[in-house]
This record gives structure tokens, C-alpha cells and sequence, in this order.
């Protein structure tokens, strides 16, 4: 993520990022703190019963203290405690816009719930998504607002809280709805002109968008279409609750709220707004502000509940929990929000990421661990391979999806150059490996967006998320079968 792209993100300058290089370091001291960063959270998440070890925030934690082993390591290699704080604060300026979407996302979730946008969208999508069909139709319904948007987290903001409503009041397990979100997202976030991951690759690589996306389509639509047989399978095979059951949701939403087909201006407008290139945080500060108002016309008696003022209900589900009560506790659980609060610990999960891969960077271990595994690779396959491992090991350690592109897009180019390979190779290998597994990341800006605004935890959707970790695999098929890998001359092999 920051699947964002014109994603909503944050503004990205590609050229003006400095990958630091420090002679002083060997491949070793670099791999120090990455080896106990990873045995630290494999022992939280396999060893720990409720992973709260060292408390209520434990992953954010560890990664402060393998920061804290890098920072070691960094000074027995001469780098100036100076240099460690500038990029550390260069990298919390660039999660600033990112974090202030979290918490708009945060404030939408709380208004939409009490305004009955939510609920409005849980009433009709049950009565149009099968169980049958539901997580192919996922996956489509959310590639194509992806595409329309080019942006991932705006997809998992509107559409992808909806699926997940519907989905799991149909008893469909919330990890594969998410999966089917995600899978579909981050596809039209690839094939999107307005994606900025989809822009940035291509910038890295020294090729254009354009070439760019249809060299894609050779890799990412297979990849999509046997996700989507896979969802098929999956919807086919599910044991869901029955008409009857379904009947009574429909009776309780409809009794708790007053649902009308006029709440879908809400995200209808939001959408809209994203489509004509607003400002993301003005996209979603309008979608608040709008709810807010639809709160006080469609569900007067619903904020009445809430609390002692109207005005007082919709301050509380802006900023804090909100709950409604219904009759069926499975719609208990659906209408609940945390407004801004419940984003807090997504947020300090990323600043504490940041802190980590600002280090890494400025001792100069991201660039000795990308030069460590270019100087490995001796053949047209080894260079994908270890483009691919470079991108999935800086989203684990950068915790970045764009320095997950950057560097070894800077790397890799001259690497690409001297095989003669067509750049083509290398941005569609960035974004095969960089940008799509970003979200399978915990503490990736991505994967601790996706999680925080689905209500799923990554670990939960990971299996189900295919196109997202079959995509490397796809491109690596490619690169060993010597499948339309384009050289230089303009040929395909």
C-alpha cells in the first residue's frame, strides 16, 4: 500500500529517494537485526496463546527493538546517530498522509454505521449476492472499482467493507472474503494508469505505462483467472446459513434502521469524488461529513440511542466505539465500529515500522542485502528470482511497498540492461513481487491498512489473498520457461 497508488497514499517521489550505501557493513550485520526481527515475531505469533507477551502491543515492540539492534549495528559501522534520526523522520513523513486516511477511514466506518449506509448496503447485497456466487462477484466488484480508482485502499474503504458486511451475515468466513477483496483490488490497482505503484515501476525500470501495463497482462491475467476459478470452487463448496435465516437478517436490519435505497449517495459520492482526482482526504472527510448529515434524516432514533444529544452521537461514532443493538448477535458483531480509536493500534504498528526501515536504510543494509543477492544472480532466471526475492524481502524489512519498487528498481536496471532484457522485464517483475505482496505483510504500511479497515487479520486472509502470493510465483514460471521475456531488439523469447 500504502497499495496506493494515486492509491490514497501519499504523494511519491521517486527521484528524490536516497538509498544509502555504507562500505563499513557486511551482508552479515545487515541480515543481524532482520534475523531477529523474524524470530521474534515468528515466536509472538507461534508460541504466544493471545501474542501479547510484552502487552497489548507487542508487534510494535519488536519491531522497535530490531530497530534498537540495527541502531547497534549502525554505530560499530561508523553511521552518524544524525543520519539514522533524518531518515527515520523521512520516513514518518511520508506514512503523515497515510495515517490521516486511517484515521478518516476510521470516522467513515463510525458515520456510515450509524447513518445506515452500512447496514442499507448488508440489506440489499444479501438480497443480490448469492452465497454461490459471492467471492468470484467479490473478486470482480472490486477489481473494477480498483481500476476505476486505481486505488486499492479506496476499494477496501467503500466496497470492501460492504463485501465483508454481507459476506460474513451470509456465515461465509470473513478470511476468504477478504482474500477475494484483496485478490481483486490489488489486480485492478495493477492495471490501473491512475495507480502510482503502477506509475512508479515503469519510471524505475525506464520503460512507459503504457508498455508497462500490456507486458503485465501477460502475467497478471492468468494470475486473476485461476484466483477467480479458485473463488468459484470456494463459493460452490461453502456451507452458508439458509434462506430462512437470511429472511430474518433482512427482517432485523429492517426493523433496526431505516433503509433506503438514497443512503447510497454516501459512497456513491465518495467514489465519484475519487474518480474526478479529488484529494483522497478530501474524498473522505466529504464521505463523514455527508453521512453525518444523512444520520440526522434517515436514523434520528438510532443516534437518540446512543447517546444523551444527536450531535453527541455522531461525535462519539467519529472518534470512538460504537455499538448497535439488534436482535441477532451476528448483526451485533457486523454493526460495531471504533471510529478513529480503533485505527490507533494500526497506527502505531506502522510508525513503529517506520522507525525500522528508516534504521535499516540509513546503516545501509537495505542496499547491502539487494547487492548481496544481485551479485547471486548469474543467469536471465537468477535475475528475476532475485528481483523477486529482493521486493518480498525489503516489504518484510522496509515495511514500504514503494522502497519495495525503488530499490531494486535502481538495483536491478543496469543488471537487466547487460542481460539484454527489454526494462519491461524488470517493472513488470517489480510489480508482480513488489506491490501485490506488500499486503501479506503484517506490518507492512499495506497489509496493516488492509487488516485494519476489513476488520481481518492478515493471517486470517493470507491463504485466501491468491492472486496476491501466487502472482511471484506467475512471473517466475515465466522467467524459467523463457515465456514472453522481451530483449532488448524488441524480440520475445
Amino acid at each position: 500500500m500504502q497499495d496506493d497508488d494515486k492509491d490514497i497514499i501519499t504523494e511519491f517521489k521517486a527521484d528524490k529517494q536516497n538509498i544509502v550505501d555504507n562500505k563499513e557493513l557486511n551482508i552479515y550485520e545487515a541480515l543481524v537485526p532482520v534475523i531477529i526481527l523474524m524470530g521474534l515475531l515468528a515466536y509472538n505469533i507461534f508460541f504466544v496463546e493471545d501474542q501479547e507477551w510484552l502487552g497489548a502491543y507487542t508487534n510494535q515492540l519488536i519491531l522497535l527493538m530490531g530497530g534498537g539492534v540495527a541502531m547497534l549495528g549502525g554505530f560499530m559501522n561508523k553511521v552518524h546517530p544524525i543520519t539514522m534520526l533524518e531518515e527515520i523522520w523521512e520516513n514518518l513523513k511520508s506514512v503523515f498522509v497515510p495515517i490521516m486516511i486511517l484515521f478518516l477511514v476510521g470516522a467513515l466506518a463510525g458515520t456510515w454505521l450509524v447513518s445506515g449506509v452500512i447496514p442499507a448496503m448488508v440489506y440489499y447485497g444479501l438480497q443480490v449476492l448469492s452465497p454461490e456466487i459471492f467471492l468470484p462477484a467479490s473478486v470482480v466488484i472490486s477489481a473494477i472499482i480498483s481500476i476505476a480508482t486505481g486505488s486499492s485502499w479506496t476499494t477496501s474503504a467503500t466496497v470492501g467493507i460492504a463485501l465483508v458486511g454481507i459476506g460474513t451475515a451470509l456465515g461465509i468466513h470473513p478470511g476468504m472474503i477478504a482474500g477475494a477483496v484483496i485478490s481483486g483490488a490489488y489486480f485492478g490497482d495493477k492495471m490501473s494508469p491512475l495507480s502510482d505503484t503502477t506509475n512508479l515501476a515503469p519510471a524505475m525500470a525506464g520503460t512507459d505505462l503504457f508498455t508497462h501495463i500490456r507486458y503485465m497482462t501477460i502475467t497478471t491475467v492468468p494470475t486473476i483467472i485461476i484466483a477467480l476459478i479458485a473463488f468459484a470452487i470456494m463459493s460452490s463448496t461453502i456451507e452458508t446459513t439458509g434462506s430462512t435465516d437470511v429472511s430474518y437478517l433482512l427482517e432485523t436490519i429492517n426493523t433496526t434502521f431505516n433503509i433506503s435505497p438514497w443512503l447510497f449517495l454516501v459512497p456513491a459520492a465518495v467514489i465519484a469524488l475519487i474518480l474526478m482526482k479529488t484529494k483522497p482526504l478530501i474524498a473522505l472527510a466529504s464521505g463523514v461529513i455527508l453521512a453525518a448529515v444523512f444520520a440526522f434524516i434517515f436514523q434520528p432514533d438510532i443516534l437518540d440511542g446512543l447517546a444523551d444529544s444527536k450531535t453527541g452521537a455522531i461525535v462519539y461514532s467519529v472518534f470512538t466505539d460504537t455499538a448497535i443493538e439488534t436482535d441477532n448477535e451476528k448483526l451485533n458483531d457486523l454493526f460495531s465500529a471504533g471510529g478513529m480509536k480503533g485505527m490507533l493500534w494500526t497506527i502505531y504498528l506502522i510508525l513503529c515500522a517506520m522507525v525500522f526501515g528508516g534504521i535499516m536504510d540509513a546503516i545501509g543494509a537495505l542496499s547491502r542485502i539487494t547487492k548481496a543477492l544481485l551479485s547471486v544472480a548469474t543467469s536471465i532466471f537468477g535475475l528475476f528470482a532475485a528481483t523477486v526475492a529482493s521486493c518480498l524481502g525489503l516489504n518484510a524489512i522496509a515495511s514500504d511497498q514503494y522502497l519495495a519498487i525503488v530499490i531494486p528498481g535502481k538495483m536491478f536496471k543496469q543488471a537487466y540492461e547487460d542481460k539484454g532484457l527489454a526494462p519491461e522485464n524488470l517493472s513488470r517483475t517489480l510489480e508482480d513481487s513488489g506491490t501485490v505482496t506488500s499486503v501479506l505483510i503484517p506490518w507492512n504500511t499495506c497489509g496493516a491498512y488492509q487488516s485494519g479497515v476489513l476488520g481481518v487479520g492478515v493471517g486470517e486472509y493470507f491463504m485466501y489473498a491468491i492472486f496476491n502470493w501466487l502472482s511471484p510465483f506467475t512471473t517466475l514460471l515465466f522467467a524459467a520457461f523463457k515465456i514472453k521475456i522481451r530483449q532488448l531488439s524488441g524480440k520475445t523469447v
